[in-house]
């Protein structure tokens, strides 16, 4: 994903990586998991258990 492009700085790199993790982890469907996204599998999530 980061050679797709030229970044004008390594903040700018790095927001875009943020981004991007953002919708491969919780918008984008697997087809292993029924097309649900990622962030399905996740069971422990902070602050979601007491």
């Amino acid at each position: 994903w980061a050679y797709v492009r030229v970044y004008r700085s390594e903040q700018a790199r790095t927001q875009a990586l943020t981004r991007w993790l953002h919708q491969y982890n919780h918008h984008r469907s697997h087809s292993a998991i029924g097309g649900l996204p990622p962030i399905t599998r996740v069971t422990n999530v902070p602050a979601q258990y007491t």
